[in-house]
């Protein structure tokens, strides 16, 4: 028996305008950073959960992202705007091992990212489409697809592909 074909949908992303809105908006540091970090890195929720202070490098203004979906690494670069709002955050929580520490755990977890998206932009909204939208921002701006791809650390091509039919 043939099975029928999985429906592929377009990734549904958040206006540009409105998350940098709703992010300047937030008062708690550790929620404002949160959300900013993954807009702009395009990070996925497990991958913030996992950022150790270590990966973050301040000097040459990258973030190392070990050991994510794949097992593979990658590295990120990172803004003076987001590195700012980190800094405000460190001040503020004084994390030890893990960037975001939980309230009863060493991370934070991946619900409550979920929830501080839904709290902030809307409950409609979920933490993945963060991703979305940044790769699809970057698109926007003129990026070289081959560029986001190794940004997003996809293995193919054609998972990234999907972004231009979004933008």
């Amino acid at each position: 028996i043939e099975y029928p074909r999985s429906e592929r949908k377009l990734p549904q992303i958040i206006e540009k305008e409105f998350l940098l809105d709703a992010i300047s908006k937030i008062t708690n540091a550790k929620h404002k950073a949160i959300i900013a970090l993954a807009y702009s890195t395009g990070m996925r929720v497990s991958e913030v959960c996992n950022l150790k202070i270590s990966d973050i490098d301040s000097k040459r203004m990258i973030i190392t992202i070990r050991q994510s979906k794949g097992g593979k690494d990658r590295i990120v670069g990172l803004s003076d705007k987001i590195l700012e709002i980190l800094r405000i955050y460190f001040t503020e929580y004084q994390p030890k091992e893990f960037l975001f520490n939980g309230q009863f755990d060493l991370r934070y977890s991946h619900t409550s990212c979920n929830q501080i998206v839904k709290k902030y932009l809307g409950k409609e909204y979920h933490f993945h489409l963060l991703r979305h939208s940044n790769a699809t921002a970057l698109l926007e701006a003129g990026t070289d697809l081959r560029i986001i791809q190794k940004h997003l650390g996809h293995s193919s091509s054609k998972t990234t592909e999907i972004y231009t039919h979004v933008s």
